[in-house]
């Protein structure tokens, strides 16, 4: 079969074309604004990528057109399938014809920590020997690549770890991604409001993930986060399986929590140690993220020791707190946080390392340097504006890329109570940050897009800084 996937360089269709073309379909594909990993992986893979979306891609005669959610109507490739009747189908759905059936599936959802989660689910039952397909919308370093089609015969159960998105299908179907999945084992990690170019409120989302209870079987099971309230909201609208809670801050019978510091914690079931992780991710959020693997884990068998065994040499997934290199004493770390909480928590994340890492002696905290740009479409239409200065309030200076904000972004910062930087300017923004960079700084840039590749433009800039001294 050849398909050709229109949207291929984002994270769910980019994977999806590495399965596809590991199944022996030829795979081309098209998109805009290509940025790495993906673009990297894919042409690793062999794979013909098109730049932009004109209708001569007709020519290549497909056997189906795979149409991802960025794609919309006026879209001139679109509008020429659909005035030519060619047949065109949805990323989810042909993941759910083409790969999923047989297979048991593990989708792991929530507002935050999908990928990651993923990433160490994944890797628990690879260590398990379980040889688990997956799809990741990132890439854990522990495999190298975000999707891949595991074992497909030859063993009792044969896993697929999906990380599911509740954004819609297509422009075509606006069913959230999930529910094409049918999991037999799902993972509802937290949940707050997102997505407010599609969804109006909290409720909304909240009655799609009730839609994704309502594909899982009797003897199915989901693992619940104990301490989102939206989500025992969604189990109450109608639950028709096992459930697995975890993470509650009390003692509570049958229910996975963690005790311990970050770094090095047991997890308990109830009042019994059952295992204990130590490993090298930061934060408690990773603590809640563990514990949700390892519950997902067990209803395929393995062991808690095992699961926790294994993330003991889980490598992390690329762009979550990822070191992208050290200059003249200041380090760049690059990370895909882009909604307030997940700001918030990757920088009290790096924070709670560094104050760890400082000797009671020192004087002055080693200061973080936030550089992040709202680019997540409900960031832009400023939904969550007001959030921002809670996000950064551990930051000791923000710098903001203000570039195609419907919002004023140092009007929307100005509560926070340390030096902001706005500029709709990348270069201009990189020159204000090495002005103010200093020896002994962690430069924090966050974005869920390739930020114009400021990670590597700082580097440079502190490296040509330094040579001149």
């Amino acid at each position: 079969m050849h398909i050709h996937i229109l949207g291929i360089c984002g994270t769910f269709m980019g994977g999806l074309a590495a399965l596809a073309r590991e199944a022996g379909h030829r795979v081309t594909g098209c998109d805009a604004g290509v940025y790495p990993p993906m673009s990297d992986q894919l042409r690793s893979l062999g794979i013909e990528l098109i730049e932009g979306y004109d209708a001569g891609q007709m020519a290549l005669k497909p056997d189906v057109f795979v149409v991802g959610n960025v794609v919309t109507r006026g879209n001139p490739l679109i509008e020429a399938i659909l005035d030519a009747g060619a047949a065109y189908t949805s990323g989810p759905q042909w993941l759910a014809e083409q790969v999923l059936p047989g297979r048991h599936v593990l989708a792991v959802a929530g507002t935050h920590g999908k990928t990651t989660t993923s990433g160490m689910l994944a890797w628990i039952l690879e260590h398990a020997g379980l040889k688990p397909g997956f799809l990741i919308g990132g890439v854990p370093v522990n495999f190298g690549v975000s999707a891949r089609l595991g074992a497909t015969t030859g063993q009792p159960v044969l896993p697929f770890v999906i990380e599911a998105d509740e954004y819609d299908t297509a422009f075509f179907d606006k069913r959230s991604k999930f529910v094409h999945y049918r999991p037999r084992t799902a993972i509802l990690n937290n949940l707050e409001f997102d997505h407010a170019d599609i969804f109006d409120d909290l409720q909304a989302i909240e009655r799609q993930f009730h839609h994704l209870v309502r594909t899982v079987p009797a003897s199915g099971r989901l693992v619940v986060n104990a301490r989102e309230e939206a989500l025992q909201r969604v189990i109450a609208m109608g639950c028709w399986s096992d459930v697995m809670r975890f993470g509650p801050r009390k003692e509570a019978p049958g229910q996975l929590r963690a005790r311990g510091e970050a770094h090095a914690f047991d997890v308990l079931r109830g009042a019994m140690k059952i295992a204990r992780v130590e490993w090298g991710l930061l934060g408690e959020h990773n603590q809640l993220n563990a514990l949700a693997a390892i519950a997902a884990a067990e209803h395929l068998g393995v062991d808690a020791e095992v699961g926790a065994a294994a993330l003991g040499s889980f490598g992390n997934v690329r762009r979550r707190l990822e070191l992208r290199g050290e200059v003249d004493g200041i380090v760049v770390y690059d990370d895909f946080a882009h909604h307030p909480t997940a700001i918030h928590t990757t920088v009290a994340g790096l924070r709670s390392k560094l104050d760890s890492l400082q000797s009671a002696h020192d004087d002055a905290r080693t200061r973080i340097l936030a550089i992040f740009e709202p680019r997540s479409n409900t960031m832009k239409l400023g939904s969550m504006k007001a959030q921002l200065p809670w996000a950064l309030e551990e930051v000791d200076l923000a710098f903001c890329h203000s570039k195609g904000l419907g919002w004023d972004a140092a009007e929307a910062l100005q509560p926070l109570e340390v030096p902001v930087v706005v500029s709709d300017d990348i270069d201009e923004l990189v020159r204000r940050v090495l002005d103010a960079a200093r020896p002994g700084d962690h430069l924090l840039c966050m974005s869920n897009g390739g930020f114009a590749g400021i990670h590597q433009k700082l580097l440079d800039g502190l490296a040509a800084r330094a040579a001149t001294r």
